[in-house]
């Protein structure tokens, strides 16, 4: 609270007058982040039925952009909502997903009429998807003009609600991977990365001690610094562990395929396995970052610009009027409706999803189609 204080030029105790904690502060800033996606989408419900089915594309095109408008206004903060919202008490998580299910359901109004045959299961899936995609601005930082920003992802956007995903007794893992990226089992070293990661990413870096980790495994804390020299060396070690072996994997896959076609449909398949095999990982990836040394982050970009290139370079090969930037800018949007989807498989379904299970092929299947979709366009 002294250092938001001190950010903005009042005393901490004058702070403490309008907030009277921290998380009173965060549970606002959640709120209004969710309220402003409300907001930018409250126009669809003023839009008749005669207008909708007059021109539903166009209704779906205009809420699409005015998510893009919301999520450049709030890219320093988007974060807030996506990854840190484990942090709210039940009764403000349950007012964000009150907000969420909202927009969904703007978005799943002219999906219906566009699609009339679709089932709840897949509205939700493609409502989901597309609002990921507008808000995958916040996802990293590169930076591309508005007027770039907007064609590249409303292209994305039509092509994610043109998607025929397969039906759950059609679907299945044509060929089951799994890519683990620790493997705990393989002695102290790789089980205190796994536990550590897994504690991050379900306390957060700050909540989780040395000694909750070393208990996790059953050694002394003492036995932890025989292999990491602090709690920051094991997120270091985690993280770049992670990232230098999603772009190996990658970099292997691109090496071996020469079709840009094929090339990016291995990708994708890869992709989705490891990220379902590490769930752990997306969250602490996008949340716990900024706990590393600025050397350290600098690494870790540049792992993460081998793996995105890994990907731009098949991808401007298939989509010729991507420049580099624009084919860099998509891939980060593809991970980041990966990320998010992926979370909302392993948590719980809108009410009303016939097709809830805990078996995650189906939803590893609708991904993939997903992002076929978005980098080679929906057949």
């Amino acid at each position: 609270m002294e250092t938001i204080a001190a950010k903005v030029g009042i005393s901490a105790p004058a702070l403490y007058r309008h907030y009277p904690n921290k998380y009173e502060m965060f549970s606002v800033v959640v709120s209004m982040l969710g309220q402003h996606l409300v907001d930018c989408t409250a126009f669809v419900d003023d839009v008749s039925d005669a207008e909708l089915e007059s021109d539903a594309a166009a209704v779906l095109d205009r809420a699409i952009d005015e998510l893009i408008t919301s999520a450049i206004g709030d890219r320093e903060a988007s974060g807030l909502y996506r990854w840190h919202y484990r942090y709210l008490q039940p009764e403000d998580q349950a007012a964000l997903m009150v907000q969420m299910r909202k927009v969904g359901r703007r978005l799943q109004r002219p999906l219906m009429v566009l699609r009339p045959g679709l089932t709840a299961s897949e509205r939700w899936k493609l409502s989901a998807a597309l609002l990921s995609l507008a808000d995958s601005i916040g996802g990293h930082r590169l930076e591309l003009s508005d007027d770039e920003i907007r064609p590249v992802l409303i292209t994305a956007a039509r092509a994610l609600a043109a998607t025929e995903l397969p039906k759950p007794s059609e679907a299945s893992v044509s060929r089951p991977a799994v890519w683990r990226i620790f493997t705990p089992s393989a002695g102290p070293y790789e089980a205190l990365l796994h536990s550590a990661i897994l504690l991050f990413g379900k306390k957060g870096y700050a909540e989780t001690s040395v000694t909750e980790i070393a208990e996790a495994v059953g050694v002394p804390a003492s036995g932890v610094y025989r292999y990491f020299s602090s709690k920051s060396d094991i997120l270091t070690t985690g993280l770049q562990r992670a990232m230098d072996r999603f772009a190996g994997e990658m970099s292997a896959i691109a090496g071996v395929f020469v079709e840009p076609k094929e090339t990016l449909s291995r990708l994708i398949e890869a992709y989705v396995a490891t990220v379902f095999a590490n769930p752990e990982l997306t969250a602490v990836h996008d949340t716990e970052r900024v706990n590393l040394a600025p050397s350290e982050r600098e690494l870790l970009r540049d792992s993460e610009r081998v793996f995105t290139d890994t990907w731009a370079k098949p991808l401007m090969e298939v989509k010729p009027e991507l420049e580099l930037l624009q084919a860099r800018f998509l891939v980060h949007a593809l991970t980041e409706v990966v990320a998010d989807l992926a979370r909302l498989s392993r948590e719980s379904k809108p009410s009303g999803d016939e097709t809830a299970s805990g078996d995650s092929g189906y939803d590893q299947v609708c991904l993939r189609r997903l992002m076929e979709s978005i980098v080679m366009g929906s057949d």
